[in-house]
C-alpha cells in the first residue's frame, strides 16, 4: 500500500517564526495567503495538526473557499494522550467533516469522551509513548487518505521531517520580523553534522499580496 504524500505548510515571519513568545500568531501572513491555504486544504484528503496547535488556537481546520468545496478534508490531530478538548470547535463541528484523534497512550475515559462527540480514535503510538509518524500514515493509507496537509506545530513538523516523511513544503513568508524569542516553525532536529541536515530543491516562488510563497520538494 503506497504511503500518503505529505505537504508541510509553514506560515512565518521573515526570520522563520510562527508566533510571538506568548503564543500569539494571528495574523502573521495576509488575507491572500490565508485564502490560498484554504484552497490547499480543499485539495488534500486530510489536514493534520498537533494537539499543541489545537490547544493554543482552537482551530476549525475546514477549507473555507468560495465557492465551498464539494467535501471537507478529514481533520486529523496528533494527540498522544487524547487531550483534544471536547468543547472545542473541532469536536463541535464533526457534522461538517470527520475528526480523527491519532493517539499513543490515551486514557480510556478520554477516548470514550471523544468518541461520544463523534470523533474516531486511532492508536498510533511508538515505544516512547509518542505518536509515530509512520504508524499515523499507515492508518491514513488504510483509510484511503492519500494526500496529507500538515499544518504544524513545530514539534510535529520536526518529527515528520526527521522521519523522512515530508515530500513538499509550502512556505508562506510575511515581511515582518519577530525575533529570536518567537516560536520557531520547526522544533529541534538534534543535528550534529551539517551533512545530516535535510535538503530541499526550490520548485517555485510566488508573490501573494505582501507575502512570498516558496515551494520546496525533497532533494
Amino acid at each position: 500500500m503506497p504511503r500518503p504524500e505529505v505537504t508541510l505548510k509553514i506560515a512565518t515571519s521573515m526570520d522563520g517564526r510562527i508566533a510571538l513568545s506568548n503564543g500569539v500568531s494571528q495574523w502573521i501572513t495576509g488575507s491572500e495567503s490565508r485564502a490560498r491555504v484554504h484552497k490547499m486544504r480543499a485539495e488534500h484528503d486530510a489536514v493534520l495538526v498537533g494537539v499543541g496547535t489545537v490547544m493554543a488556537d482552537d482551530p476549525l481546520l475546514t477549507a473555507r473557499t468560495v465557492p465551498p468545496p464539494e467535501r471537507q478534508p478529514v481533520r486529523v490531530i496528533a494527540d498522544s494522550h487524547a487531550r483534544t478538548p471536547v468543547t472545542g470547535r473541532l469536536l463541535q463541528s464533526v457534522s461538517v467533516g470527520p475528526v480523527i484523534i491519532a493517539a499513543a497512550q490515551p486514557d480510556g475515559g478520554r477516548v470514550q469522551a471523544l468518541e461520544d462527540r463523534g470523533a474516531k480514535v486511532w492508536r498510533c503510538g511508538d515505544t516512547d509513548g509518542q505518536v509515530s509518524p509512520t504508524r499515523l500514515l499507515d492508518h491514513c493509507a488504510v483509510a484511503n487518505l492519500q494526500s496529507i496537509f500538515l499544518e504544524g506545530g513545530g514539534k510535529l513538523a520536526a518529527s515528520f521531517i526527521m522521519a523522512g516523511l515530508v515530500d513538499r513544503i509550502e512556505w508562506f513568508r510575511a515581511p515582518i520580523l519577530i525575533g529570536g524569542d518567537g516560536l520557531p516553525a520547526v522544533a529541534a532536529l538534534g543535528l550534529t553534522e551539517m551533512k545530516a541536515a535535510p535538503r530541499w530543491h526550490t520548485a517555485a516562488t510566488e508573490r501573494i499580496g505582501d507575502d512570498v510563497l516558496e515551494t520546496y520538494v525533497r532533494a
